[in-house]
């Protein structure tokens, strides 16, 4: 009896792409790559930390925190790093922003972005640092429309590690299973909740007022 064949390898290029990042999880370097990988999607990389962050909370639970603290910390750094692309390089260098508009967010969003810093400075940056919302395109509008960097690090820190830290609270929490539950519901969860803290926030103004 023959041993089967190795399945096939995906054609789809972000599919393969996923598959990468995943295969750190199983080497010495799962660590290093998990910063890496966390700074790069702050500002461009398309697959989200949380794929590598899940497969080592469900290697080792108990190093969940220890995980999340170095995604939180390389995400915040990626954040700034994606800040100065739009505050330093985006006006003066023409084929930065041309990369961007191409390959990694629309002309369409990147205005949409715009309008909301008009009056949600703190808010865009949380709710996407939280989020399923891409946060590299809330890094680099951020820089590009001038938003005051002290908020931006505040609403990045809160954000990037109340979801990273969550991550690792509930395999820390119910274990292996609990993969499925934030596959298809995790992103409901997040946002849920900030829509509960947004209207807590106007709730208490609301009666101080």
């Amino acid at each position: 009896m023959t041993d089967a064949p190795p399945a096939p390898k995906s054609k789809n290029p972000l599919r393969r792409l996923y598959d990468w990042v995943l295969h750190w999880a199983e080497t010495p370097y799962a660590i290093p790559a998990l910063f890496v990988l966390s700074f790069a999607e702050s500002s461009f990389f398309p697959i989200p930390p949380d794929v590598l962050l899940i497969a080592l909370c469900i290697g080792d639970r108990q190093r969940g925190f220890v995980f999340a603290a170095w995604c939180s910390v390389a995400s915040v750094l990626g954040g700034l790093a994606g800040y100065g692309i739009g505050h330093f390089l985006w006006q003066g260098v023409p084929w930065v922003s041309g990369f961007f508009l191409t390959y990694v967010f629309s002309q369409a969003t990147f205005n949409y972005v715009g309008d909301l810093y008009k009056e949600y400075d703190f808010w865009i940056v949380f709710v996407a640092a939280f989020t399923p919302i891409p946060y590299k395109v809330i890094t680099i509008t951020a820089g590009v429309f001038g938003t005051n960097v002290l908020i931006f690090v505040v609403a990045s820190v809160i954000g990037r590690s109340a979801r990273f830290f969550l991550v690792a609270w509930l395999f820390r929490r119910f274990g292996p299973p609990i993969k499925d539950f934030i596959d298809k519901r995790f992103g409901l969860v997040t946002i849920a909740g900030t829509l509960l803290l947004i209207g807590g926030f106007a709730a208490l103004k609301l009666v101080s007022g």
